[in-house]
């Protein structure tokens, strides 16, 4: 199977599909490689490793949609990206479809195979090729809030950390899944005083075992949400409900009573975000104000730690990769039932049930393509 790797082309994104070791990992069992030139020069990747890794380099994406059988990415398609797919070719890649009606009505169109990685789950649960850039954005996010709670950046001028003799910050961290455990390792480690909400009791007793008093841990409710958010100088939204669109958590209300040059990290918002006022933003322009509060809503946080990431998300995507490869896209997913949960979007059929419900389209299981 030829896989192509075109270069990311959403705002300040990196990032790249597939590593060298990756692309040796593919090569080796004779799948050819074709990498548009420069894929991964951003972040030290260079051609010359592509070529030592066995892959050929393309001069354009087009190129590379026109010919491979497999598009590997990492961000969701462009509009110009979505209009090169073309009929039963497969497209392996984050795509977020549930808050993107433009983006799925194309991926429709384009009666190509379309495989989320954030849908994919793990034998023992969980949503394992999610994780690694959860891990990232949980972690980015009290960074990111610490650095916007500055006044130079339109926060209240407040050190999270605190010093001797001046109480640190206050964080409140809705959701302690994969991005809440994350981003409380580093505000603890700041020194911030930190609350946790989650409705899941088990997951707040297991906070509680390794963190102790340094953490307050909160059943999730209205009232538990609306005490802390208002309480707190940063809150960072980490909510997930797989494949479908984020809960609004937090109200437009509760946003215009929080604390004046308070910060909002929003880590949903590739979801549609769990804050009522939030709205996707970009690495150039990564914050706006409303109701005198910083809302950091980018809808591509890892991106910004590029290097990073990319070998993060290949540890984690290339096993699939090579299954698809192998045995091509029905007998792979037939194979799996795991890899099968990915299949959102199949010969202009909406494949995923919490995309359907939420975009109004009928819904058509996957096992009706894998006969």
């Amino acid at each position: 199977m030829l896989v192509g790797v075109p270069k990311e082309i959403k705002n300040q994104e990196s990032r790249v599909g597939l590593t060298p070791a990756s692309v040796k990992e593919l090569t080796l069992r004779g799948h050819p490689v074709l990498v548009e030139r420069n894929a991964g020069a951003a972040i030290g990747l260079t051609d010359a490793m592509y070529e030592a890794s066995g892959a050929t380099i393309a001069a354009t994406a087009q190129e590379i949609f026109e010919r491979a059988d497999m598009i590997v990415k990492v961000k969701e398609p462009q509009p110009q990206e979505c209009a090169m797919l073309r009929e039963g070719q497969i497209l392996y890649t984050y795509l977020h479809l549930a808050p993107d009606p433009a983006q799925t009505k194309a991926l429709v169109a384009s009666k190509a195979v379309c495989i989320a990685y954030e849908t994919i789950t793990g034998p023992n649960g969980g949503l394992p090729l999610l994780a690694p850039m959860s891990e990232v954005a949980g972690r980015m996010a009290v960074q990111a809030g610490a650095a916007h709670l500055e006044k130079s950046k339109g926060g209240m001028g407040l050190l999270l950390g605190g010093v001797p003799g001046v109480a640190p910050g206050h964080v409140a961290i809705i959701g302690a899944g994969v991005v809440g455990t994350n981003a409380l390792q580093i505000a603890v480690g700041m020194g911030a005083r930190v609350t946790v909400l989650d409705k899941s009791v088990d997951r707040l007793r297991q906070i509680d075992l390794v963190f102790g008093n340094r953490v307050q841990t909160m059943y999730s409710n209205a009232h538990t949400i609306e005490e802390a958010v208002l309480g707190a100088d940063l809150v960072i939204g980490g909510v997930l409900v797989p494949g479908a669109a984020a809960p609004k958590l937090v109200t437009r209300q509760m946003v215009a009573s929080m604390k004046q040059g308070a910060v909002i990290v929003d880590v949903a918002i590739d979801q549609g975000g769990c804050f009522e006022t939030s709205r996707a933003t970009t690495h150039e322009q990564p914050t706006f104000i409303v109701d005198g509060v910083v809302h950091y809503c980018v809808a591509n946080m890892p991106g910004a730690v590029a290097r990073t990431s990319t070998f993060a998300l290949n540890n984690a995507t290339i096993t699939h990769a090579l299954a698809l490869a192998d045995k091509g896209w029905r007998k792979a997913l037939q194979a799996n039932p795991h890899l099968k949960n990915g299949l959102n979007v199949c010969q202009g059929q909406v494949t995923y049930e919490a995309v359907a419900r939420d975009l109004g389209y009928d819904y058509v299981p996957a096992d009706s393509f894998l006969s």
